[in-house]
């Protein structure tokens, strides 16, 4: 059996594989290279050279999972050292400030939402916020999907008028006096 053959025949199918399964180039160029290095060292156990391409993808599979887990551990380590000397992580949660921006933004958009005339706001909900899918809102709602598609036009325009006017909206200034 002529390995390099059988490397130089499906390492570059098996390279779109790692592509697929690491994520990115540089994790499936690794992988890939630890593949063909494991190949190449147990190339006496391989059977069946039409298996090649399949077990090679799998080594590189393998490769690429004991590479993720490896940064996984190097994060957990890394932040578990930085602890133990005393520094502290910054917090992940937002800023009282921003908190209260976002507060007050969802107060904005909250406030566009129930200014929608009726027929508006429920087909923006539906749509926008709940996400379902156009076929079952205008089922639901007796309507065609030209007519579901019109008033969801609609009603984004008036949610942009609302947003933009500033309408029941209060600044971060105001919410703090």
């Amino acid at each position: 059996m002529d390995i390099e053959r059988l490397i130089n025949r499906h390492k570059d199918a098996v390279y779109r594989q790692m592509i697929r399964t690491c994520g990115n180039r540089d994790d499936a160029e690794d992988a890939l290279a630890d593949a063909l290095m494991a190949a190449f060292r147990a190339s006496d156990k391989l059977r069946d050279p039409a298996n090649f391409q399949a077990w090679l993808a799998r080594i590189g599979t393998r490769s690429c999972a004991r590479m993720r887990i490896r940064e996984r551990l190097l994060k957990f380590t890394s932040i578990a050292d930085l602890e133990a000397k005393g520094i502290e992580m910054p917090s992940s949660s937002p800023s009282p400030d921003m908190q209260a921006e976002l507060a007050n933004l969802k107060s904005c958009v909250t406030g566009a939402v129930e200014s929608l005339p009726d027929v508006y706001r429920e087909v923006y909900l539906r749509r926008e916020i709940v996400g379902d899918r156009a076929e079952e809102v205008a089922s639901d709602l007796g309507l065609t999907i030209a007519a579901l598609k019109s008033r969801l036009h609609r009603a984004r325009q008036l949610m942009r008028e609302s947003l933009d006017s500033g309408l029941g909206c209060k600044s971060l200034a105001d919410s703090i006096d």
